[in-house]
């Protein structure tokens, strides 16, 4: 794995030879943040040696260098998921990748269902802890001793300055955000009543099927995190509804110029 790190950053490096300081992953329905940068350079996820190749509809597959709150930063519009058939080594590779390339933080964005009787549709959350009911773990196998160490430290797995600084955004903005844990699930299938309140009874707030491997693999070579959750259907008993794609896509692209401004700000705060 270290030598494909190596040439898809050599790869990109010649694209654009400038420094991003932030990485961001833009989640279902939230791609929108990048009508926020000023883009210098744009590279199709297929042009990329060793990238996977995005199969969701709600992810566009590209990878956006450019200027965002007067920082340079790199984004990708739409993520990989371990249910299109990755393995979790292969979903969280950006990452790896954005390390190199120079990135200092990450922020990652992700729709998800609400767990917390509390939470309502277009709901935001911040994310300050993860469950991870993935089956794989994405650092299992050798160790890359070049990136982090072999059992990383958990304890702050989303960064609390950053934390912290969103929430003063929000509110500054009036904003309404929650805060609350998020458990990640393999997916594709949506959750059922019994596995909603399973989740809500280990601890949860609100469950999806992406961002803890990327969390954990950021960690691992020590890149501070934020995430924010758009939620977008209920798992609460009494509340559960049919739900399909589009219309999850329509609750998150609804909510996302409220998410667009908080990580804007906060890519210049930090």
């Amino acid at each position: 794995m270290w030598k494909k790190i190596v040439e898809t950053t050599e790869f990109i490096n010649q694209k654009f030879n400038q420094q991003p300081e932030v990485g961001i992953v833009l989640g279902t329905g939230l791609g929108g943040l990048v009508n926020e940068m000023d883009v210098k350079c744009t590279l199709e996820y297929k042009d990329i040696p060793n990238f996977p190749v995005s199969t969701v509809e709600s992810h566009s597959g590209k990878l956006i260098f450019g200027v965002l709150g007067g920082k340079m930063v790199v984004a990708m519009q739409g993520r990989f998921h371990y249910y299109e058939g990755y393995s979790l080594n292969e979903v969280t590779f950006p990452i790896r990748v954005m390390k190199m390339l120079g990135v200092k933080r990450l922020l990652l964005s992700n729709a998800s269902g609400g767990v917390n009787p509390d939470y309502e549709v277009g709901e935001i959350m911040f994310i300050n802890d993860h469950i991870n009911l993935f089956p794989e773990h994405p650092l299992r196998g050798p160790n890359l001793d070049e990136l982090g160490p072999r059992f990383p430290d958990m304890s702050e797995p989303y960064d609390l300055k950053m934390l912290k600084v969103a929430r003063e955004i929000a509110a500054e903005k009036g904003i309404k955000v929650s805060e609350g844990i998020y458990a990640g699930l393999t997916g594709p299938s949506l959750e059922t009543p019994a596995e909603y309140l399973y989740v809500r009874k280990i601890g949860a707030d609100t469950v999806g099927m992406s961002t803890v491997p990327e969390v954990i693999v950021a960690r691992h070579m020590d890149i501070p995190v934020f995430a924010v959750s758009i939620i977008t259907d209920l798992g609460v008993p009494g509340k559960i509804q049919k739900v399909n794609v589009a219309e999850i896509i329509a609750v998150a692209a609804k909510q996302e110029p409220k998410m667009t401004v908080i990580m804007k700000e906060l890519v210049a705060l930090i």
